[in-house]
């Protein structure tokens, strides 16, 4: 962990369990210095809110979870096979 809280994915951020997994993490006060948005390339820019910030959605890739503490998957059991290992 950080020193201000975890560095946190969210992956599957816009869709409805996702975009609740950030609402949750905001409305229980979870200790995250920084959340990263993931979803499929479709979903490329979209933006979504998380304590009074405006976060981009990026692109899932096997670069993603890189220096993060910790991911939140949301996103089909084929996309969660493939990448939660990494």
């Amino acid at each position: 962990m950080a020193e201000r809280g975890y560095r946190v994915a969210v992956v599957g951020a816009t869709g409805a369990v996702g975009t609740m997994m950030i609402k949750v993490l905001e409305e229980r006060n979870f200790p995250v210095s920084s959340l990263k948005a993931l979803a499929s390339a479709r979903s490329v820019g979209k933006k979504v809110a998380f304590s009074g910030k405006v976060i981009e959605v990026e692109e899932l890739t096997e670069r993603s979870f890189e220096g993060l503490d910790l991911a939140l998957f949301s996103a089909g059991a084929s996309v969660s096979r493939r990448f939660a290992p990494v």
